[in-house]
């Protein structure tokens, strides 16, 4: 026999309380949440330290032990998240068809181009800072491991997780360009030396 425990099931077995929330109004208060920072260890307390020096056992013992210790922090990450929220309803009164219809023409023409074709991008900004010309690789020069040229000199672009490869599989004869792609930004390595 398999029994399945959904987890609002546990809390509520664990617990005796069951919650209960409007449609999409957890998920509008966990993106609160992620801005506002309320439930963060400055706020809240580290949570995983604190269920650990815990020595009671029960729901009860753990809700009076640790309120106790943080009297003013339910309010405190309550007045964050809260907050958050009605910053959100206001920019939800400025949000209108023109302004989703941009939000998904970046999301769906541009985003994706610029992902997928950031080589041009890591070029151009090495050729701006060397004052030189670039052009991306031909098909043919593409099979000899080139991705383009910065002024006369040819290039390949790779990832900085390559560096670790090096030397496996592809013999590349032109200078490297390491990228790191993080979240808000492109990070390049090079040697300018090799593009002069």
């Amino acid at each position: 026999m398999k029994l399945r425990i959904p987890n609002s099931e546990v809390q509520e077995l664990l617990t005796g309380k069951k919650y209960t929330y409007p449609k999409y109004s957890t998920q509008i208060m966990n993106l609160a949440n992620q801005n506002a920072q309320g439930t963060r260890a400055k706020i809240v307390g580290q949570m995983s330290d604190l269920i650990q020096e815990f020595e009671g056992s029960a729901m009860a013992e753990w809700e009076k032990w640790y309120l106790q210790g943080h009297p003013d922090a339910i309010d405190n990450a309550t007045d964050k998240v809260l907050g958050m929220v009605d910053l959100f309803k206001e920019t939800i009164k400025s949000i209108d068809r023109s302004i989703v219809r941009q939000w998904v023409e970046e999301l769906v023409i541009t985003k994706t181009f610029a992902g997928l074709k950031f080589q041009s991008a890591i070029l151009k900004k090495i050729a701006d800072t060397l004052k030189t010309t670039y052009r991306l690789a031909t098909p043919a020069e593409e099979a000899k491991g080139i991705d383009g040229y910065i002024g006369l000199k040819a290039a390949s672009v790779k990832p900085s997780t390559y560096k670790s490869k090096m030397g496996l599989n592809e013999n590349i004869k032109v200078p490297l360009i390491f990228y790191d792609k993080k979240k808000a930004e492109i990070v390049i390595e090079f040697n300018p030396e090799d593009f002069q």
